[in-house]
């Protein structure tokens, strides 16, 4: 199992951007969470196995219909096993 924490770039705020990363999440089986932050990005944590985390980075890439990703910065760390679920904050 492995953590990631991830932030989006681009239009990812007013697009339903955390809707569809908390849905995603939830269909791969991953737990952690997702917030806007005030610089107008997306921030990520994500726990799960690496194929599925793997997964997740490139549906995030896409976002929803709405969405543009500019960029995304991700930094791999280690598992933490303090989720349960993933939750929009």
């Amino acid at each position: 199992m492995e953590r990631i924490t991830l932030k989006i770039y681009g239009k990812v705020q007013g697009v339903f951007f955390r809707h569809y990363v908390s849905q995603t999440a939830r269909e791969l089986g991953l737990v952690g969470w997702v917030k806007n932050d005030l610089d107008g990005t997306v921030v990520i944590a994500a726990e799960g196995a690496e194929d599925k985390l793997k997964k997740f980075i490139m549906r995030c890439r896409k976002g929803p219909p709405n969405a543009k990703v500019e960029k995304i910065e991700s930094a791999w760390q280690k598992y933490s096993e303090e989720f349960n679920d993933f939750e929009v904050r």
